[in-house]
């Protein structure tokens, strides 16, 4: 009996290293894990999350339930994420915006997107088509630069808001290029693409998700990737690079925690993402939503985080934009 008194007050004793199993509250996940898009339900986001999702529940056995908090450019679904408990019962889907851009934008901002945060991987990159009215006469990206110069006024480019990878990518090529290029923001992706095909914009660096069938059915010409390769959606659709204008600004998504989630838990959803994205059917499915699914393990993905930070903090900085 006392053998087995002094067993127990080993196992109690303050500051002895457990097995995580031993000090958590059963093995995990043992309950539905809450997955937070900080964007607007049927966005690329929504999308991605649930396709990812998915299959992160099949393999690990409980339901992740895809919860949009929309609002200030992702801060405000981040902002969520990074205040919530680190027990693995909550995710975030990292952007372009929320880990790359906002730092740069705001200067209040509700997050440190490096330290209240735990990288798991990428899921996927989100190049930009470059598209243009079909009512003016360029027809590739060299034509459409010496179209441009000559006009005599400012371009007019629109895209999903401040700080998006539409906004950043128009905001390289003008910056590479000289040209003069005016920003609107629009709230719905619809108004823009009806604007654009009516020519009262002349240009977008729109998601390709957002405009194929447009561009395949002529509505719109499509000129340019904005990435650094080619995408199955538009095989023989040169990139901008290789068109003489290195702009490969593109968009990304992937998986995040608060930050102190225990080891196990993390290096487990790094695992099983990965797996999943090695999965052909999610692949193809991702594929057809014009994104290129991308397996980037925990630690690869944190440092290419932080590069991204670096290569958006230059352009937002040359461009002056600026959001309260």
């Amino acid at each position: 009996m006392a053998a087995i008194r002094r067993r127990a007050l080993m196992l109690a004793a303050p500051g002895l290293a457990l097995p995580f199993a031993a000090r958590g509250q059963g093995a995990w996940p043992d309950r539905p894990i809450r997955w937070i898009n900080p964007g607007p339900a049927g966005g690329a986001g929504d999308v991605m999350s649930r396709l990812a999702g998915d299959r992160l529940s099949a393999k690990l056995g409980q339901p992740v339930v895809v919860e949009n908090r929309p609002g200030a450019g992702t801060n405000i679904g981040m902002t969520a994420v990074a205040r919530s408990a680190p027990d693995g019962y909550t995710l975030g889907l990292a952007s372009i915006a929320s880990h790359a851009a906002n730092k740069w934008l705001y200067p209040n901002m509700p997050f440190d997107p490096e330290k209240d945060f735990a990288a798991v991987g990428m899921i996927a990159l989100v190049p930009n088509i470059v598209v243009v009215p079909p009512s003016i006469p360029p027809k590739t990206l060299q034509e459409f630069v010496a179209w441009a110069k000559g006009l005599g006024r400012p371009l007019n480019f629109g895209s999903v808001g401040i700080g998006s990878s539409q906004h950043l990518a128009a905001a390289q090529f003008g910056q590479i290029t000289g040209i003069e290029i005016i920003h609107a923001p629009y709230n719905q992706a619809g108004q823009m693409n009806t604007d654009l095909i009516e020519a009262r914009l002349d240009v977008l660096f729109q998601s390709i998700s957002a405009v194929a069938s447009m561009a395949q059915a002529g509505r719109m010409r499509p000129i340019a990737v904005s990435g650094p390769d080619r995408v199955p959606a538009f095989p023989d659709l040169p990139t901008m690079r290789e068109q003489g204008v290195d702009v490969t600004t593109t968009g990304w998504f992937g998986l995040a925690t608060p930050a102190g989630v225990p080891e196990p838990i993390l290096a487990r959803l790094d695992e099983t993402l990965a797996a999943s994205l090695a999965e052909e059917e999610l692949r193809q499915r991702i594929i057809a939503g014009g994104s290129v699914p991308t397996i980037m393990r925990r630690a690869d993905f944190a440092r290419f985080m932080a590069e991204q930070s670096e290569k958006m903090g230059a352009i937002i900085r040359a461009s002056g934009a600026r959001l309260q």
